[in-house]
Order: structure tokens, then C-alpha cells, then sequence
């Protein structure tokens, strides 16, 4: 055998243990996360520990017609929950169109309440991720497998949080917006439980509405919007109020938020708040100019993917459940790219976010540490994903 054969087998047998050990790697962390999740699911001691408390509190207040702000009554519930000791109430900081949704949830038991929650986000989770496999052509390789494993979407279960329900809504919009406009607008109600994670993309929304006249998008988000707000005013005709006085008294502008935006203010002017939205106003800047020479050709499967993840990685605050909302970004450029080594790389990512799950019972601050490196790895892993995709399918055109 030669040097250099010899040198090709190392190599081969390199490749492939380096394969098995990331597939390994992968495997124990989503079991270990699985476990994880059933615990959250099936102790009721556990219930303290997750964001879901929040919006169970906060519905109890609804239920009882209590002010679902106040926060020494909040802290009373939490703390009930299993809430850890010496730290202050916590709010449901969506807007106040969401609490609606919360308040079927605090008329149940916390154990009934959580089980349905979670449920609820299980489904929706894994219909958006067959919806995706749907769009783009039902194919046989499982590479849905990386949306349902995903690591912030896996955390977003364990703690409850409600990015996925905005997920869900964004791939409702994105299968409906051809064929049922109505239908496509109405679901950006759930993105709207999250808006600063889509200010860019609302912006080349309303500018691509306004150029292809399917003004039906925006009648169905009016709708449910409004509707929402109607229901929000029947039920507690002071939330509006209420909401506004907890944003300027529950001291956000003194949390640490995980996310680029937020390092900007902190590096630069801490008692700012406004710094935190340049990001975005970039962000907007660019979304205009990269939608513009595409207007007339532009499509929200695909045209939509980097939009997403720009506004994903210039929110002016997010935290790292939050970029559950880069699946359907990531699964398009998974399902395009014919690079075996980069769905490698990116399952591996994801097993990294899941080790930082576990990392931060020792270390508190392992999630937020991870959270700043994932949204720009999000974004340069779809661009070389897609850009190996086009690239294989042209020199596949060209023989």
C-alpha cells in the first residue's frame, strides 16, 4: 500500500468515527433532554422551575379577576410553585392580547394545567415540522428529524415557553399565503405573541403586501388581533393599564438578557433602553434593500429563510428558547444543501445547546453563554448550506 492510499484510508476511517462520535454525541444528549422533559411533565415539584408557571399565575389572577400584574401576588403563587426563594416575581411580559390563551389554563389544576401546555406545544411543534417536510416535497431522507431535536425548540418544551406557538404560526403563514390569505394573515397572531422576534420580516411583509395588493393578509391579522384585544378588555378592561405600569416597574431594563442587542447597550450606554432597538433598525434597513430587486419575483419559503434569521440575530432582546423560530430557515437549507458534513455540524450545534441545558445546573450562566454564539451561527450555517445546495444542483444542470 502506498503513502497516499494509505493516507486516503486514515482519512475514511478518521470521517467515519468522527461521524459515529457526533451521531453519539447527538443521541445522548436529546435522550438525556427527553428525560428531562418527562420529569417537567409528571413531578408537580418541578412546576417552580419552569416559565410555564408564569403564565399559570398569571391566569389564576385572570380567573380570580385579579390584576394578572400584580406582582406581590404573583410572587405568592410562584413561590407556592416551588419558586426559588430571594428572587422577585416574575411576568408575562407578551402582549397583553395573549392573556386570553392563559386564562383557560388558571381555571385547571397546576399539574392538569401543565401537562395540557405542554401537550399543546408538542403538537405544535411537531405539525409545524411536518407542514415543513410537506412544503417542500415530502422527501424520504428524515432530515425533519434535526426541527423535532432541535435544541432551543427542546428547551422551549422543558420550560414552557411560548416560542413555539410563534413558530407555529410563522409555518402556518407559510404553507397559507398562496392559497388562503385570510387564513395565512390570521395565524400572524401567534408571531405577534413574539413581535421583536419579526421586526424585520414585518416590515418587508407590509412592503410586500403593499406590492402585490394581497391586502386579505393584512384584513386577517386585523382580525385576530382585534379580536384578541376585544376578549383581553372583556375580561380585564384594565390590562392595558396594568401592563404598562409592570413594564416601568418590573425593572427589565436591570436583567441580563442573553442576546447581541442587549451586549450593545450594556457596552456602550447601560441606562440606554433605546440602544437595544438599533440592531434592529439596521436590520430593517437591510430587509428593505435585500426585498426590493426581488419584489417581483419574491417567495416566503425561501426568500423568507435569511429574512427570518436576520430578525432573529438583530431582536432588540431574545433568549435562546427564542430561536426555535429559525427551524423552518434551518430545515430549508438541511433539505437543499447535499453536504453530509454540515447536517453533521449542525446536529452537533444543536446537541451543544442541549449540553447547555445540562451545564446550567452547576453554572447559571451556561444558557446565556451559549445564546450569544448560536443566532450568527444560525445564519452562516444556512448561508454555506444553501450556497453548497445551489452549487451541487447547478453543476448537476451543467452535466
Amino acid at each position: 500500500m502506498t503513502g497516499t492510499s494509505a493516507t486516503a484510508v486514515f482519512g475514511k476511517y478518521l470521517r467515519i468515527g468522527a461521524e459515529f462520535l457526533i451521531v453519539g454525541v447527538c443521541a445522548v444528549t436529546f435522550g438525556i433532554t427527553m428525560q428531562l422533559l418527562l420529569i417537567s411533565l409528571v413531578k408537580s415539584d418541578t412546576v417552580g422551575t419552569r416559565d410555564f408557571s408564569v403564565y399559570w399565575a398569571t391566569g389564576r389572577q385572570l380567573a380570580h379577576h385579579a390584576n394578572p400584574y400584580a406582582a406581590d401576588d404573583l410572587l405568592r403563587t410562584e413561590q407556592s410553585l416551588g419558586f426559588p426563594p430571594g428572587m422577585g416575581a416574575k411576568f408575562m411580559r407578551n402582549p397583553p392580547w395573549m392573556l386570553p390563551v392563559t386564562l383557560p389554563f388558571g381555571m385547571l389544576s397546576v399539574r392538569a394545567a401543565s401537562i395540557s401546555w405542554s401537550l399543546l406545544l408538542l403538537v405544535s411543534l411537531a405539525v409545524s415540522v411536518r407542514l415543513l417536510w410537506v412544503m417542500h416535497g415530502r422527501p424520504k431522507n428524515h432530515r425533519d428529524w434535526l426541527g423535532y431535536a432541535f435544541g432551543p425548540a427542546l428547551l422551549c418544551l422543558i420550560l414552557g415557553q411560548t416560542s413555539i406557538f410563534a413558530m407555529f404560526g410563522l409555518v402556518l403563514f407559510l404553507s397559507l399565503y398562496r392559497t388562503w390569505p385570510l387564513l395565512a394573515g390570521c395565524s400572524l397572531w401567534l408571531c405577534m405573541m413574539k413581535p421583536h422576534l419579526f421586526l424585520p420580516f414585518g416590515v418587508v411583509l407590509l412592503l410586500w403586501v403593499a406590492v402585490t395588493r394581497t391586502y386579505r393578509i393584512l384584513i386577517g391579522a386585523a382580525l385576530a388581533i382585534g379580536l384578541s384585544v376585544a376578549v383581553t378588555t372583556w375580561i380585564d378592561p384594565a390590562a392595558w393599564m396594568q401592563y404598562a405600569t409592570m413594564v416601568r416597574t418590573s425593572g427589565i431594563e436591570v436583567d441580563y438578557i442573553p442576546c447581541l442587542s442587549f451586549l450593545l447597550r450594556k457596552w456602550t450606554i447601560p441606562g440606554a433602553l433605546w440602544i437595544q432597538y438599533i440592531p434592529s433598525a439596521f436590520g430593517c434597513a437591510w430587509a428593505i434593500g435585500y426585498f426590493w430587486p426581488r419584489r417581483t419575483r419574491w417567495n416566503w419559503n425561501t426568500d423568507g429563510s435569511p429574512l427570518m434569521l436576520i430578525s432573529v440575530l438583530v431582536a432588540p432582546y431574545g433568549w435562546l428558547f427564542d430561536q426555535v423560530v429559525a427551524i423552518p430557515a434551518l430545515l430549508q437549507g438541511a433539505y437543499l444543501t447535499g453536504s453530509r458534513n454540515a447536517l453533521l455540524v449542525l446536529a452537533l450545534a444543536s446537541a451543544l445547546i442541549e449540553g447547555a441545558l445540562f451545564a446550567n445546573g452547576r453554572s447559571p450562566s451556561a444558557i446565556y453563554l451559549w445564546t450569544l454564539w448560536s443566532t450568527p451561527f444560525w445564519l452562516l450555517w444556512y448561508l454555506y448550506a444553501t450556497a453548497r445546495g445551489r452549487r451541487g444542483a447547478g453543476e448537476a444542470n451543467s452535466d
